[in-house]
């Protein structure tokens, strides 16, 4: 009676119990770094529902009170400047619009929208499989 080696009908089992081993551990990374992909998003989602609403209402009020102040300071002020106070507001208006469209430009340069947590682990995971 002959006995035979396990290693020699199937190959080499250690390397592929390891193969399967690595293949699990990386499917199990993956699906980790999905899941934390998808709290960051739905975190992000329902930060910039609320940012979004609070933000309109903000600048819906901020437009009634800018109207209401500048509606009384012409009103004051045509007397004793005439058209000259209407040139005034256009002018500051003008760089208040282009003071905040700069800063929100920076903003988005700056990637504040971005998922730090998620990029930070993607590339750990690309550097230490590379």
């Amino acid at each position: 009676m002959e006995h035979k080696h396990p290693q020699s009908e199937s190959g080499n089992p250690g390397l592929v119990a390891g193969l399967l081993g690595i293949t699990r551990n990386l499917l199990a990374l993956i699906i980790n770094r999905i899941e934390l992909a998808a709290l960051e998003f739905s975190e992000i989602g329902a930060n910039l529902v609320r940012f979004v609403v609070m933000f309109s209402l903000a600048i819906v009020a901020l437009w009634f009170a800018v109207a209401f102040w500048t509606v009384l300071l012409v009103f004051l002020a045509w007397e004793s400047w005439g058209w000259k106070i209407l040139f005034l507001f256009g002018a500051l208006f003008t760089a208040i619009a282009g003071i905040l469209a700069w800063q929100a430009r920076a903003l988005l340069q700056k990637e504040k929208l971005a998922l730090p947590a998620t990029m930070a682990e993607l590339r750990k995971d690309r550097d230490a499989l590379l």
